[in-house]
């Protein structure tokens, strides 16, 4: 089956982990016997999660001992006196996303489930747009502060209703959904088949559950590995070295820093880990464990929490990677730890992690516990932060497909490819070389680059990091390739026919199910079958697809006539 992730807090409970709702122990590190159910919670070791505790057998059984926990509070999920609405996250595959929602349906009944609404308002861009637009329609001038006041009272006003991609908004047997707010469909689109909330959800957070069931690729990824490779994603080890040696540095892949375009670490195409700005922490801060791997998870999804903080303390010597602010939950761990009541610590934890800084009394009583200036300093300049569950779930998904990357990489490149097949573009793949080459030509854009260049920029750093690793392109072939799957072959990946530019998803499978019922006698003959358009015929020629096989099913008659 798939994996299901969590996000958000929800793997703050205890209860949670035992439910089956998250893979996230939050207990401090431990040892746990899977087969006498010893126990040891005493042996930590200064391991800041299970997985960084020396491997041990179990002193009754000798059976391998199960390292986990990850030592977050409970108190991040529902409140320092569990009064929080609890708001659980969960990460399909975009796969299975439908069929949870249908038995979230099936299980509350339709009239006790709602997709949560969104209001989508006028941009200030937009704003701007509709200022000057009727301006000139009706002929009138006017100076530059004058459409800024305009479009400022435009900006942010309501232009449609929508809904939110995973949000299902849990009510009470007992209750009548209009106690709490109308419903509707979105954009008044009765055809739509959902029926949303009229308010934002945001407005309703603290008076009824929603249940996030999200679409996600990396549960995907792992299902399409563990069948190519047989391999069950909750066997692998965690902690195992050759997969932690890619957070800093290239030696496992086997490549140098100068094969891949000076990339210093192996993290291209591991999720959470492969944008440039997370490789840039990487290469700072040399990460080695899988509790320093979390960290810096909390850190690159902060905001305010690594530029201009923690990269500077770090810089300056005032603290390790270690030490600094990078979860929400570092806050009142360390707070406590020192010996300040934990209500207190709760709530300068939940102020800091909303951006709205420390009270005066709060400072004078971190001070009073010897608490440094720089972790003061920290709290202050925090404009957002990611809970420790949150990251530790991703850390998760991620240290399993690097893992793949690491010893079965063929698996891993034809997965990676497979499940972001939009962004292939046949053109640019036939050696390292041309692959370089669109990297630079993109690189060159600057700001102009499109949001389909930049999306392509990060799946071509892969496929040269792949093509330096040994592993060719195949070129599309009518009868070997899959519609969106890279197939692998003895000599590399065989590309999808959406690899080709402009050919959909319809197309591709078209030519799948046409030739399913035999070999193509003629182009004519392929396009009848298979109903693609002149535009994927000529691409399907452009790129040798169609070499052998005649213009018309007449000439290929008289032709075989003739033999």
């Amino acid at each position: 089956g798939y994996l299901v992730g969590s996000r958000g807090s929800v793997g703050s409970s205890f209860a949670a982990t035992m439910a089956g709702i998250t893979e996230v122990n939050p207990l401090p590190p431990h040892y746990v016997c899977p087969n006498c159910r010893y126990s040891d919670f005493d042996a930590g070791g200064g391991a800041s999660c299970g997985p960084d505790l020396p491997e041990r057998d179990c002193p009754n059984c000798k059976t391998p001992l199960k390292r986990d926990g990850y030592g977050i509070p409970f108190e991040v999920f529902l409140g320092i006196d569990a009064d929080k609405v609890p708001d659980i996250d969960l990460n399909f595959s975009g796969e299975y996303q439908s069929k949870a929602h249908k038995f979230i349906l099936d299980y509350f009944g339709e009239d006790h489930v709602f997709r949560a609404g969104t209001i989508n308002s006028i941009k200030e861009q937009s704003a701007f747009g509709f200022v000057k637009n009727y301006l000139n329609e009706r002929g009138i001038s006017a100076s530059k502060a004058e459409i800024d006041r305009l479009a400022k009272g435009i900006s942010g006003t309501k232009r449609t209703t929508g809904q939110h991609p995973g949000g299902m908004v849990i009510l009470p047997k007992n209750r009548d959904i209009h106690e709490f707010t109308p419903i509707q469909y979105p954009a008044n689109d009765e055809s739509s088949g959902s029926v949303t909330t009229h308010y934002n959800f945001n407005s309703l957070h603290d008076r009824l559950v929603k249940l996030d069931i999200l679409g996600h690729d990396d549960p995907t990824a792992l299902h399409m590995l563990s069948r190519l490779t047989g391999i069950d994603p909750k066997d692998i080890p965690l902690s195992d070295p050759e997969t932690l040696s890619l957070f800093s540095s290239t030696k496992a892949l086997g490549l140098s820093p100068e094969q891949i375009m000076g990339c210093r670490v192996g993290s291209l195409g591991i999720p959470e880990f492969g944008t440039k700005f997370v490789r840039q922490i990487l290469v700072e801060t040399a990460p080695t464990t899988v509790g320093e791997l979390i960290r810096i998870c909390g850190l690159s999804h902060g905001t305010d929490v690594w530029l201009n903080n923690a990269q500077e303390v770090i810089k300056q010597g005032k603290a390790t990677l270690r030490e600094v602010i990078c979860t929400r939950d570092d806050i009142m761990n360390y707070l406590v730890s020192l010996g300040m009541d934990a209500t207190e610590a709760f709530y300068i934890m939940e102020s800091v992690r909303k951006g709205h800084g420390l009270k005066s009394e709060w400072i004078a009583d971190m001070k009073a516990l010897s608490v440094p200036e720089w972790f003061i300093d920290s709290c202050e300049k925090i404009s957002y932060m990611f809970p420790k569950a949150h990251a530790v779930a991703y850390c998760m998904m991620a240290l399993r497909i690097a893992y793949f990357k690491v010893h079965y990489p063929r698996e891993f490149y034809a997965t990676y490819f497979s499940v972001r097949a939009d962004k292939l573009d046949a053109a640019h793949l036939g050696s390292a070389e041309s692959v370089r080459s669109r990297i630079a030509e993109i690189e060159a854009m600057g700001k102009n680059a499109t949001a389909l260049d930049l999306s392509q920029l990060t799946v071509l750093e892969v496929a040269l990091e792949m093509i330096e690793r040994g592993i060719e392109f195949l070129p599309c072939d009518l009868y070997k390739s899959d519609a969106q799957n890279c197939i692998i072959e003895e000599k590399g990946l065989r590309l999808p026919f959406t690899a080709l530019g402009g050919t959909g998803e319809a197309a591709a499978n078209g030519i799948v199910r046409a030739r399913e019922k035999g070999r193509f006698l003629s182009v004519e003959d392929l396009k009848n079958r298979s109903g693609i358009s002149s535009a994927v015929i000529s691409k399907l020629e452009e790129n040798g697809c169609l070499k052998g096989l005649e213009k018309s099913n007449q000439l290929s008659l008289f032709d075989r006539m003739s033999l």
